[in-house]
């Protein structure tokens, strides 16, 4: 292996140690956030550069833990790579800092008008807990580590349990690029906790933000622990989703085949272990809605999938289904094929009334897996309400046609709130790696709509604006100085510009 620590059993840290970290990070941050910007892109290139060279025995490792296919695994490096190099462009092109200008007008009355100018800045050490069914693009070097380093936040991350030793692979990766570009000691470190103390580090003074990926009760139980802190910090927990799928009528009497190959290819996707795993099908009872339903049971029961990440995983997900089963208000509508292997998940499908289904509020909560509800409507104002019940989510789509979306203007409506990506006629799995995606949702689906955890939007979790009023130039952080020396946009007197004042 590249790496001897591969071959080492994970020890676990001790309170007393993580500490230590903490204040190493701590004591980074003021000299990290400082360092001229073409380090920081060179640090972060190199992180990149670092895991393209040891992919071979990424995978290997993954694939052993994980259980994911080799070909997912490739691609999943090949995003995390293509992440790092997009946030390297952020700071290249150096516009994300939001400067804005107002100058002086010593001449307004009654009272002349000050110079005040704002940007943002990073706000400090940054805890980062992983993923389980994202070794790489949601796990150590993943968005969130990567947009805190990318704004000037040193991150501590804590592994997860689920792939220890493909997180140290990728951990020393950081490290070695870390050294390689002449970062201060302590602008990553890698914690190899206990869950008890892996909470204890948000209440820590000196962390001033936290990024999470996960189950409910996790993200919970670290934004609850942080509410108790004398001095609150944001935590941008991403807990999961059900995703719901409305189909409309005209998409289903024209395109039903293809509208049912392309749901159950996305929800059996991987396990059906994603985040943005469509859970929930919302349709209008017809023929045309009968005909899909049997379309998609059929393409179900055709279908096996690999093993579950992990035991745990594997043991909440039939303990999910068979509490479906057991349910007298939903029906089997198909189910795929069982293996002789371990752990694995076996596909299956259900269908429900509208009126069963409003009465039902553990319906809607997530079966993480190859498993999906399809709740039949009786009318459109029945369909509509259902919309309104729903909860917060990742994502929201809508199978439909021109005729549709001419028919269903108020539900389209309805959805806006619900969810912080809408999609139509396509499958939520697969998220765009961008400068306009929104990976994120009201509650519970996240605990901050306000914010994204992919696309380089997810920069601004760790920074907050501040305004320098008379300041004299010499003062001004490079970006809001007079002559504009990085040729970044900016916003003068209302105006964007890049020109010097």
């Amino acid at each position: 292996m590249t790496d001897e620590r591969e071959n080492e059993s994970p020890a676990l840290l001790e309170w007393a140690e993580v500490e230590e970290y903490i204040q190493r990070a701590s004591d980074a941050f003021e000299s990290y956030r400082q360092y001229p910007v073409p380090q920081r892109m060179d640090f972060l290139r190199q992180i990149g550069r670092e895991i393209d060279t040891i992919r071979t025995d990424l995978i290997e490792v993954s694939q052993r833990e994980t259980h994911l296919p080799e070909g997912r695994l490739r691609g999943e490096i090949d995003r995390t790579i293509n992440q790092i190099n997009l946030f390297a462009g952020v700071l290249a092109e150096g516009s994300w800092v939001n400067a804005i200008i107002d100058t002086a007008d010593p001449q307004r009355t009654p009272i002349p008008k000050p110079d005040i100018r704002q940007m943002q800045l990073p706000i400090g050490p940054v805890c980062v807990y992983g993923a389980s069914n994202f070794p790489f693009a949601f796990s150590v070097a993943g968005g969130d580590t990567i947009s805190a380093l990318a704004a000037g936040c040193p991150v501590l991350y804590k592994v997860h349990e689920g792939h220890p030793q493909t997180s140290l692979l990728v951990g020393s990766c950081i490290e070695r690029a870390a050294r390689q570009t002449g970062m201060p000691i302590g602008v990553f470190t890698l914690l190899m906790v206990a869950r008890d103390v892996g909470i204890q580090v948000v209440t820590h003074p000196l962390i001033t933000a936290v990024a999470f990926t996960g189950s409910f009760a996790g993200g919970k139980a670290l934004y609850d622990a942080a509410a108790k802190r004398s001095v609150p910090i944001p935590v941008y927990a991403e807990m999961g989703s059900i995703n719901p799928v409305f189909l409309l009528p005209d998409r289903l009497k024209l395109h039903a085949e293809a509208t049912a190959t392309g749901l159950v290819a996305s929800n059996t996707l991987g396990a059906g272990q994603f985040c943005t795993n469509p859970g929930l099908m919302v349709l209008l009872q017809s023929p045309d809605t009968e005909h899909f339903l049997s379309l998609y049971g059929k393409q179900l029961a055709e279908q096996t999938c690999h093993a579950m990440l992990t035991p745990g995983i594997y043991r909440a997900y039939t303990m999910g289904v068979e509490r479906l089963k057991s349910m007298g208000t939903l029906s089997l509508l198909g189910e795929g094929k069982k293996s002789e292997l371990a752990e694995v998940a076996v596909p299956v499908a259900f269908r429900v009334s509208g009126s069963d289904f409003l009465r039902d509020k553990t319906l809607r909560e997530e079966y993480f897996g190859p498993a999906s509800i399809h709740v039949v409507a009786d009318d459109e104002a029945q369909l509509v309400e259902i919309a309104n019940v729903l909860d917060g989510q990742l994502t929201v789509g809508v199978w439909c046609t021109d005729v549709d979306i001419d028919s269903f203007r108020v539900l389209f409506r309805v959805l806006e709130h619900k969810a912080g990506r809408l999609v139509i006629n396509g499958a939520p799995t697969g998220v765009e790696v961008c400068h306009a995606m929104v990976h994120g949702g009201p509650f519970p689906a996240t605990t901050d709509a306000r914010s994204t955890s992919v696309g380089t939007q997810a920069i601004y979790r760790f920074t907050r604006p501040v305004s320098y009023q008379n300041y004299p130039d010499r003062l001004l952080p490079i970006e809001l100085r007079n002559g504009n020396q990085p040729g970044i946009w900016r916003k003068v007197d209302g105006e964007l510009t890049r020109k010097s004042i």
